[in-house]
């Protein structure tokens, strides 16, 4: 049994032909985006789930580890208009939305005119973003959930599509802040980026430290990657991935009957959490090559889904227990 999205009817040969076409396009964009980022396919896989689930990605990791240029290889392979905000403690909120001018005609009259900022874009790569305030940082949450922004009580929609690719450095580093929960929540994907392996150093020292670099071409037009989010969200889902999904995010929530959770999480997933596991496990059976999601693309997605919308208590914290942890304990009850 299986539940299929609401959407207008697909015959299974068409949805066949549309997967197969889809799986040409995502093998170029990988092939595309391999010849500049070396090693990292773990973070490259979950960056582009992400995009092409049609959401957003918060990038973390320390600095060096080519977060910037993961962001900009994708804006240049998948043909998005892209733009870059560099998150510093002094940044307004009117320099990432834009703001209200006032302007005088040839016959004096005065007018407003909204001068939009840099959020207007297909692809946003907000650079350290947890180097700015919060308050800061709060500009994002009607783009990123609603699609557009009001200024002065007007509506101005965003392009689309739209991504928000914003790239973090340990909190524990000087001159950063927490982001907001509510901006947490909006991030489909924490993607922890590590330190590559060492024959993907090895090819980093011996490819980027000549008098050229490789550079990213483009594979792919924006409409065609809506077409994609489109047949993601049209394929099937296997029943036992829906009963997995819920099990898994409900699990995690405190008050729910688990013992451990209880012990260990202050504040849990909510739904959002749920629709981005759905999302999340379609796009990455297409990415690998099938036609529906199963219930080791859960266990998979677990963690970059989950670990950003929970909370620990301070005596779990005190005992040194992790996010990670807990997911993984969750992860084998499924």
């Amino acid at each position: 049994m299986s539940v299929m999205v609401k959407e207008s009817p697909i015959s299974e040969k068409d949805m066949v032909a549309e997967a197969e076409k889809a799986l040409a396009d995502i093998s170029r964009i990988r092939e595309g985006v391999g010849r500049v980022i070396f090693g990292q396919e773990n973070v490259v896989e979950r960056t582009l789930v992400a995009l092409l689930a049609g959401g957003h990605a918060l990038l973390v990791g320390v600095p060096g580890l080519a977060k910037t240029k993961l962001v900009e290889t994708l804006g240049v392979v998948l043909g998005l208009d892209s733009r870059r905000i560099q998150f510093t403690p002094d940044l307004m909120p009117s320099d990432i939305l834009g703001s209200e001018v006032m302007e005088q005609d040839e016959t004096g009259k005065r007018s407003f005119r909204f001068i939009s900022g840099p959020i207007f874009a297909q692809l946003l790569m907000a650079d350290e973003i947890n180097r700015a305030s919060p308050r800061t940082q709060s500009a994002l949450l009607q783009a990123m959930q609603e699609y557009h922004v009001t200024i002065a009580g007007a509506r101005y929609d965003l392009p689309a599509p739209f991504h928000v690719l914003a790239t973090q450095n340990p909190l524990e580093q000087e001159g950063t802040y927490p982001l907001p929960e509510a901006q947490l929540d909006r991030f489909l994907m924490q993607v922890d980026i590590l330190y590559p392996e060492i024959e993907a150093e090895r090819r980093i020292l011996l490819e980027t430290t000549g008098v050229e670099d490789a550079k990213a071409t483009n594979v792919l037009q924006p409409a065609r990657l809506k077409e994609i989010q489109t047949l993601i969200r049209r394929m099937p889902v296997p029943e036992s991935v829906v009963e997995a999904i819920l099990a898994l995010v409900r699990s995690a929530r405190p008050g729910q009957g688990n013992a451990e959770t209880d012990k260990h999480v202050a504040w849990g997933p909510g739904p959002r959490a749920s629709q981005a596991l759905m999302l999340c496990t379609r796009a990455r059976a297409l990415y690998d090559g099938r036609l529906a999601p199963s219930v080791d693309d859960v266990r998979a997605l677990a963690e970059p889904v989950l670990q950003h919308r929970m909370a620990l208590t301070f005596a779990a914290r005190a005992e040194g227990t992790s996010v990670r942890d807990v997911v993984a304990k969750l992860v084998k009850g499924i």
